[in-house]
């Protein structure tokens, strides 16, 4: 019975230095403390308690002190727990000591929680970074297109980093000053022959103001003639017109068939009355014979005057289609 008791009471201490150890980082705070960083144990357990991996703080903390960077271990553990990139933070902190760049904690950690690369940063700044611009289309007053493609070497500003714009700002700031630049100039020729007055021109208008960039160096990588925006506008134009005149052509012989049907109409009435009106005669002279008002001898003459008149115009057809023969 004794040995039973034991074997429990051994078995029960084994688990329990098993969760000690688990629990109570030693093996960590042996290596800090080897490594000169002091720290306490009930620090580690409370970083534990506060739900804080401490080897995400104390790793890092070693490796500022044999960098010889100082910086206070609750610093460290508070901008974890504000969700920023603790190892980040202190290899950019130590890449800024290497480089004589005065970069504070607070600023490294205000970089850092606004969600840019702070380490990056500080490499930028040390080695100047080349951004490509895409194809840029521009057109001279000639109303020549150019295609231009420049190379900008910014350097991060550290200072701006918190609240500047980032490189999309660059790259169209640098494509609106090459479409201005290239629309001032007279001729496309002129653009081919100093593309250097580009870089000139966009580097004084200030591009990386507010930005967290300097620009450095503005360089025309190339420069290509594309097509004759100009001529082809004229073009466009004209065709326009073109079609214009067209539709008011169209429009103007609408009217003008409509008018000739009108008119055809007006004389198919005219007609309409002639014809009634000569219908009416007849009976205008029998009305006239029986009333006395007109004679017999009066009836016959106009009968002749209407065969002579008749047979005229049967004469004057046959001299003209004669004529026409011959």
């Amino acid at each position: 019975m004794i040995g039973f008791f034991s074997g429990f009471l051994v078995v029960v201490i084994i688990v329990l230095l098993i969760l000690f150890f688990t629990f109570v980082p030693i093996g960590l705070w042996i290596t800090a403390f080897f490594s000169g960083v002091k720290i306490k144990i009930s620090t580690l357990i409370g970083m534990r308690l506060r739900r804080v991996r401490p080897g995400r703080i104390v790793n890092p903390m070693i490796k500022a002190t044999k960098a010889g960077v100082d910086i206070q271990i609750e610093n460290l553990e508070a901008h974890y727990l504000a969700g920023g990139n603790v190892n980040t933070l202190v290899d950019a902190l130590i890449a800024a000591e290497r480089a004589n760049i005065p970069l504070q904690f607070e600023r490294a950690a205000a970089i850092d929680l606004a969600g840019r690369n702070v380490l990056e940063a500080v490499q930028v700044s040390v080695n100047p970074k080349v951004i490509e611009t895409p194809n840029i289309s521009a057109v001279a007053q000639d109303g020549i297109e150019v295609i231009v493609k420049a190379k900008v070497t910014v350097r991060a500003n550290i200072e701006r980093l918190v609240g500047g714009a980032g490189e999309e700002t660059i790259i169209a700031r640098v494509g609106e000053g090459i479409v201005t630049t290239v629309g001032s100039s007279k001729t496309y020729k002129g653009v081919l022959e100093n593309p250097d007055s580009i870089s000139k021109v966009v580097l004084d208008k200030g591009l990386d103001s507010g930005t967290a960039f300097e620009i450095l160096s503005i360089d025309i990588a190339d420069v290509d003639v594309a097509r004759n925006i100009g001529a082809r506008l004229q073009t466009d134009q004209a065709e326009a017109d073109k079609r214009i005149a067209e539709a008011k052509a169209s429009e103007r012989r609408s009217m003008a068939l409509a008018r000739e049907q009108e008119m055809k109409a007006e004389v198919e009435s005219m007609k309409a009355k002639v014809v009634e009106a000569e219908s009416q005669v007849p009976l205008a002279m029998a009305e006239a014979l029986r009333s006395g008002n007109l004679g017999v001898m009066d009836y016959y003459k106009l009968k002749n005057v209407n065969s002579d008149t008749k047979m005229r115009e049967s004469i004057s057809k046959v001299s003209d289609n004669e004529k026409n023969d011959k």
